[in-house]
């Protein structure tokens, strides 16, 4: 539910709009063990309609709670509706009655007193029993200015955070069961038998997850933790009637579990032929299935690794849909062709997914203190001007355009434009490099030979020998557009005098573990690298404690070394505040504003989500925060079906 934020961005650097509000949910009550009886009558039966989508993988395993590759989760999209989809940066309830939240009381804050070695949530943000020392943030506190540390003695009242979450009345596992809350009950012990670590952030600040009721579930948090994501928080069912007698342990291993899981959603997995296909047809029991839906009787999944036997199937009609698990991202200005001669239908959704320059602000080497010249790089980056003159020279406008045909925009901040949070007004930084020519003279980087083509040198710069040449090592993957985007990147570069070395890396060696590994690391001047994911995420990546070293085993997000107080306490307080409370939005105001002034790392573009499909496809929504681009495929359609 909430991976440490190495991890989210190991999974978003390996792995490779137009948002629209779900239908209303049907609110009528199915049968228990819904059935379709046979009637004689004249009424020809119409054929089965069946839709093709080929991904570019195999799914690794359907077991909802093991480790899913893209693939799996896209198929389990179509076994499992979400309790509540992100569309559009917001959460919409699709199984549950409602979001829970402060103003309807389903979201509580309670004061709770403590004594010696209850475990809490301490002001640092980690688990720990309570004990004399221990610094933690008293009740009515969120921030680590108004943080205490106990002396043993003093009594100890902290806020603990309780959530309600109540599911719809008519939901069904396939097999005609109701779906209950102690199917969701069942689904948070199985991860806490399982020790799952994946999920190990949430299960280690939660202290208890019980059902009140057959259809409401109640999850309570450690004192301490104030979760601003706590719709996530709500443990997606799994069948307690069917999986029951079979130990944690052996689920993931049983094909019941692993290959043809009993779900609730709009298609039921019907047969599974490894390496080729999964059929999958529709659900009877299906909640919504008075309404119509699903629109379509049968999905088949394809498995094609290469993108472009996929758009050549597409073509030849062997598949109706291209997942955005094939990597199209190289193949946009072909795919835009094929739109316009009217051969495809082509979806784009802009990811709250970033695509990074990381400034190398803070090597490892450092770690021991500047020892300029024998073993330590000059200190190019210290200077927030000299990042700010970087960015001025780089044309990011250019690789948008020709790299990814105006798929995607350049953000201004750590989030894109179309975040409600998003600040306008922020600095931004064009491609200018007569301002950067200015700044960085006034830093004492110059043109000693009023050529731009040869590097700048230094004269006067702090911590940087008189005479240096500004010379920057560019590090990245072998991945076709990184390297296509780096080539521009560096030679806007070259044209404010900046020389740049440009190295490409297999991935398994430039996202290797520090200390040898370049990102994690902390080995690099330059790196272009993907990040991003969930509010919270965003903005731990770069508090102080992410920054991969020896003390946390070289496991953080923090890859620049970035070390602010300002910007730690501000997004202490962003992840110690609720959506609906004032202290969370201004926090994120002032965050951006600070983000946008001293640049630890340079958003290059929000990464697009593509998706290519047959031309008479319609209402598939591609939302740019939807966990999967099959969020509602029980009403995609095609041909007459889109009338």
């Amino acid at each position: 539910m909430r991976p440490l934020p190495w991890l989210l961005l190991l999974s978003l650097l390996l792995s490779a709009c137009l948002p629209l509000t779900p239908p209303p949910l049907a609110q009528t009550a199915l049968p228990a063990t819904p059935s379709v009886l046979p009637t004689a009558s004249s009424t020809p039966t119409p054929a089965p309609r069946s839709l093709t989508i080929c991904l570019g993988e195999e799914p690794n395993t359907l077991y909802p709670l093991a480790r899913l590759n893209a693939a799996a989760r896209t198929v389990l999209s179509t076994v499992y509706d979400a309790p509540a989809e992100r569309l559009n940066y917001t959460y919409v309830p699709i199984i549950l009655e409602k979001i829970p939240t402060l103003k309807d009381g389903d979201v509580r804050l309670e004061r709770v007193t403590l004594k010696r070695g209850d475990e809490i949530v301490n002001a640092e943000g980690q688990v720990q029993a309570l004990a004399p020392d221990v610094r933690f943030l008293p009740a009515g506190c969120r921030s680590a200015d108004c943080a205490v540390r106990w002396d043993g003695k003093s009594n100890v009242t902290m806020e603990r955070m309780r959530v309600t979450f109540k599911l719809l009345s008519d939901i069904y596992w396939s097999d005609g069961a109701p779906v209950t809350a102690a199917d969701s009950v069942f689904a948070y012990n199985l991860a806490v038998a399982q020790k799952d670590a994946f999920h190990a952030y949430l299960l280690d600040r939660t202290t208890s997850y019980k059902a009140l009721d057959k259809r409401t579930v109640e999850w309570m948090g450690k004192p301490g933790f104030i979760d601003p994501d706590y719709v996530q928080n709500f443990w997606l069912p799994l069948p307690e009637h069917a999986w029951k007698d079979y130990k944690p342990s052996e689920l993931a291993d049983l094909d019941v579990v692993s290959r043809t899981p009993l779900g609730y959603g709009p298609y039921v997995i019907q047969d599974w032929r490894p390496g080729d296909s999964i059929l999958l047809r529709k659900n009877p029991s299906y909640f919504r299935a008075r309404n119509g839906l699903p629109r379509l009787d049968t999905i088949t999944f394809r498995f094609l690794r290469d993108p472009n036997q996929a758009i050549s199937a597409l073509i030849a009609g062997e598949c109706d849909l291209l997942d955005p698990t094939l990597p199209l991202e190289g193949q946009v200005g072909l795919l835009r062709s094929l739109e316009q001669q009217g051969k495809v239908r082509l979806w784009i959704a802009q990811t709250p997914i970033l695509e990074w320059l990381g400034l190398g602000l803070r090597p490892a080497s450092y770690e021991d203190g500047y020892n300029p010249p024998q073993y330590d790089r000059p200190d190019f980056f210290a200077d927030a001007r000299f990042r700010q003159a970087l960015a001025l020279c780089l044309d990011r406008t250019r690789a948008v355009h020709e790299v990814l045909f105006d798929t995607t925009q350049v953000p201004d901040t750590f989030f894109p434009s179309a975040h409600p949070l998003h600040v306008t007004g922020l600095p931004t930084y064009p491609y200018d490099p007569q301002a950067a020519d200015e700044l960085l003279k006034s830093l004492g980087w110059y043109d000693h030979d009023q050529n731009p083509s040869t590097p700048r040198r230094a004269q006067g710069v702090p911590n940087v020998p008189d005479g240096t040449e500004l010379i920057l090592r560019y590090d990245t993957t072998q991945a076709l557009q990184r390297r296509q985007v780096a080539e521009i990147l560096a030679s806007s570069l070259q044209t404010c005098g900046i020389g740049v070395q440009l190295h490409f890396h297999p991935a398994q060696e430039f996202y290797a573990e520090g200390p040898k590994g370049l990102l994690f690391g902390r080995n690099f001047d330059l790196a272009q690298y993907a990040m991003g994911g969930a509010l919270e995420v965003t903005c731990r990546n770069f508090m102080s404690d992410q920054i991969p070293n020896t003390q946390n085993h070289w496991i953080g997000a923090n890859v620049e070394g970035y070390q602010s107080a300002e910007y730690d306490a501000l997004c202490q307080q962003a992840l110690q505040s609720l959506p609906e409370e004032q202290s969370y939005q201004e926090a994120y105001r002032k965050l951006q504003q600070l983000f946008a002034l001293q640049l630890p790392a340079i958003p290059l573009y929000a990464r697009p989500r593509l998706a290519i499909s047959r031309p008479d496809l319609c209402h598939l929504d591609l939302d740019a925060t939807a966990l999967s681009p099959l969020w509602n495929i029980e009403q995609v359609d095609y041909g007459e079906g889109c009338r």
